[in-house]
């Protein structure tokens, strides 16, 4: 066995290349067992085992910098810089990150859970080296998924005019951007970077333009030629006019191949593109033949990779995907936008049935809310369905054309909340600060799958502007779902229990977590009200000036950061009628990144749980300062 005796990438560098192949295959075996236990991005680590091999035979980390996008796809880079003894924590609280994270090793430069970041990245990198007359390799590895965000062609942009010399590694698991043309076009693309041959065509067209009279037509002929071969049989054409050199395809599987292509790529001065084909899920049948679940697994059974997750209740994400269905039959106007998530966000059902009104811009968040923005004004109804953390890419865009224009976009906010072993490149607990602040925007939570049907039915019918609802990474209530979907009454609160002297707003599954812990108070002779606060803007003010008369002490309870969220509305709304003796206590997530764990423990942490709202209940009893009941008036 290889593996156990690799604890340093510089080790690699003994090895032949058969041993690499073995050493690759013993990765693959690690991966899968290990993955059955902990879960994580199982397909596209199997995808690049070769890749991040060939890398680390052929370059120095960390002083060479390896740049990973996403950064779900370096499992293969952790094992391989010192981690693999500790695969047994993967994704699990205070264990290995799922991501790319510096925090955890020298070797990891860059870290990104969002995608396209790398080329930019790569660019600073470069930048910084030349600018301190260093000469490390800069390296960034991006699939062809995240090539299609606008931010990698704004650095491919500026790469190829700055023209430094970094490598750029497309990793193709999906399809050839162009086709494979054969011997010829491998051929081409081994000449074009070397040093040789670079020089020689440099050679050539400085001797025909010293011709007299016809040299400078000469060498404009021979240039011409040149350009027209390329565009006629290499495929990466784009990329070559963009000022890259182009090398590939090349066969991501192949050990010798890459690093052959990676020594070519040494060659030129300037910034290579490196078209790397790969198979995500390789040497796992079930990862090869169910790509999009293996993307990201959760524990499974190795002899058929079925999933081990016990069976409950449906998710949110499928109680939208199943009432979008509903509505669309009913309003053919519906029209559902996803920026690269129809399978996260439970739209590959409507997608089936409404094949013309199902739009995947790829990952392209910027892109998809402006076309909803233009989709709305012509008359359609566009649902934006969005992972919490994937929409703040599209700040400006929903400020600007959504916004701005009060176009009637629907926002289907799935991950709002905690999202567990992703950690805190993903927690959906901003959205709400950064969305509730822009004029015209309406913002819900539902307390359980039914309400989230009813929201979906009030956004539908709702036809003034930008309306939002936004829900949870877990499991429904159970609750039964009404049959007949109605609309909600656009900023009212719902009481679920009554309670002068101390109540609970609470809004998404902390609606649960504050009728638990009202319970258990109830059990003491402590009457705790629970108020469903489901809408986030506009808020209910008869309801917050019914309980700032009652002088009743008050906990904003949300699974959201406290500043600029709930209950900073909550907070601002009483400043604004000059009630400065109301009695809020705000429960949220505090000024910190929340790490990766489970939901629970995540909780747990940041103190939204049952015991955290007895305690400050009781504390609120018990303080002097809460003793009275206030008399003032708005």
């Amino acid at each position: 066995m290889l593996l156990p005796q690799i604890n340093d990438p510089q080790q690699l560098k003994a090895l032949s290349v058969e041993e690499l192949a073995t050493l690759a295959e013993e990765i693959r075996r690690f991966l899968i067992e290990k993955l059955t236990a902990t879960g994580g991005h199982l397909g596209s680590n199997l995808g690049v085992v070769e890749l991040t091999l060939a890398l680390h035979y052929c370059y120095d980390s960390p002083r060479d910098k390896m740049i990973y996008d996403v950064g779900h796809q370096a499992y293969v880079h952790k094992i391989l810089t010192g981690r693999q003894d500790r695969f047994d924590t993967l994704r699990k609280k205070d264990g290995l990150c799922g991501f790319v994270k510096r925090a955890e090793s020298e070797h990891d430069v860059w870290e990104a859970g969002h995608s396209s970041t790398s080329l930019s990245a790569a660019m600073g990198m470069a930048m910084a080296r030349d600018l301190k007359g260093e000469d490390n390799k800069v390296i960034a590895v991006i699939g062809d998924g995240a090539l299609t965000g606008g931010m990698a062609f704004e650095a491919l942009n500026h790469i190829g005019h700055e023209r430094r010399k970094l490598m750029v590694i497309l990793n193709d698991n999906e399809m050839s951007i162009a086709p494979n043309v054969g011997a010829m076009h491998n051929y081409l693309s081994k000449i074009r970077s070397d040093r040789h041959y670079l020089r020689a065509k440099d050679e050539v067209e400085g001797l025909l333009k010293k011709i007299p009279a016809i040299g400078g037509r000469l060498a404009k002929t021979a240039q011409n030629v040149k350009d027209s071969l390329k565009y006629m049989m290499v495929p990466g054409v784009l990329f070559e006019e963009l000022g890259f050199t182009y090398l590939g395809p090349v066969d991501g599987h192949d050990v010798e191949k890459l690093i052959d292509t990676f020594h070519q790529a040494d060659n030129v001065s300037g910034p290579v593109l490196v078209h790397v084909l790969t198979t995500k899920g390789k040497g796992y049948k079930p990862a090869e033949t169910d790509f999009y679940k293996s993307h990201a697994i959760s524990p499974y059974k190795i002899e058929s990779g079925q999933s081990l997750k016990a069976v409950g209740n449906p998710m949110y994400t499928e109680v939208f995907g199943e009432t979008l269905i509903e509505l669309g039959r009913e309003d053919k106007r519906l029209i559902a936008v996803t920026p690269a998530m129809p399978g996260g966000s439970g739209l590959f059902p409507f997608a089936k049935e409404f094949p013309d009104r199902m739009i995947d811009v790829g990952i392209a968040e910027q892109h998809a809310a402006t076309l909803c923005a233009a989709l709305a004004m012509e008359g359609m109804k566009p649902v934006y369905a969005v992972y919490s953390t994937f929409m703040q890419r599209a700040y400006d865009q929903i400020v600007h054309d959504i916004c701005r224009h009060n176009a009637n976009v629907m926002f289907a906010i799935d991950r709002a909340g905690f999202v567990g072993a992703d950690g805190e490149t993903h927690q959906g607990v901003y959205d709400i600060a950064f969305m509730r602040h822009i004029p015209n925007m309406v913002m819900m939570m539902p307390k359980d799958e039914n309400e989230l049907r009813h929201m979906m039915k009030t956004a539908l019918e709702y036809n003034d502007g930008p309306i939002a609802y936004r829900y949870p990474r877990i499991d429904g209530t159970g609750v039964a779902l009404d049959a007949e979907l109605k609309p909600l009454p656009i900023g009212t609160w719902e009481r679920l229990r009554p309670g002068d002297d101390y109540a609970v707003l609470a809004c998404g599954p902390m609606v649960q977590v504050a009728e638990e812990a009202a319970e258990l108070l109830r059990r003491e002779g402590i009457q705790l009200g629970v108020v469903n606060a489901r809408f986030l803007k506009p808020l209910d003010s008869s309801m917050l000036l019914d309980l700032a008369h009652a002088g009743t002490g008050m906990i904003v309870m949300e699974e959201a950061c406290e500043a600029g969220s709930l209950g900073s509305a909550v907070l601002e709304f009483y400043a604004e009628h000059e009630i400065y003796d109301a009695r809020v206590h705000l429960m949220g997530v505090p000024d910190i990144f929340v790490e990766h764990g489970s939901i629970k423990e995540q909780r747990q942490q940041t103190g939204l749980t049952v015991e955290a709202v007895i305690s400050r209940v009781k504390a609120m009893k018990a303080s002097s300062a809460f003793a009275y009941k206030t008399t003032s008036t708005s």
